[in-house]
């Protein structure tokens, strides 16, 4: 079992307690909807790190077909050049394959594109930013 150790005061490791969760893919979002920061901003760019802003959660992904919302994606992001980052959460043990989950954000950012329109994407933003504001954000 792999371990994870907390460096403290004096150079002390504590290890951490493994804790299980009720709902792995609805607390990782609501862990990066409260905290945007645990994205690796810093790996994309050491010079110029991204920062990120919540645009949205669960955002409905419309069928170009059908016409109707077909998908959610869990978390929409933005870094401060706009460029947006898409985020689906998934249990640590689930057995898709990792194809179907790429196939499935290929689905999501392709028809975004078509669904997801300037004005749309700023209330979601502006209604994100209210719930973090009145502290509506769960963990």
């Amino acid at each position: 079992m792999t371990r994870v150790f907390v460096v403290g005061e004096y150079g002390a490791t504590i290890p951490m307690t493994e804790v299980y969760c009720t709902n792995e893919e609805q607390e990782l979002q609501s862990m990066l909807e409260a905290n945007p920061s645990m994205l690796p901003g810093d790996e994309i760019n050491p010079e110029n790190p991204r920062r990120w802003l919540v645009i949205a959660t669960e955002l409905a992904v419309t069928d170009p077909d059908s016409g109707s919302d077909r998908w959610s994606l869990d978390l929409l992001f933005s870094d401060q050049s706009a460029i947006p980052t898409l985020i689906e959460c998934k249990r640590f043990k689930d057995t898709r394959s990792r194809r179907e989950v790429v196939a499935q954000m290929l689905d999501y950012a392709a028809n975004g594109y078509y669904c997801w329109e300037r004005d749309l994407l700023r209330r979601a933003a502006e209604s994100t930013s209210q719930r973090s504001v009145h502290g509506t954000v769960s963990l």
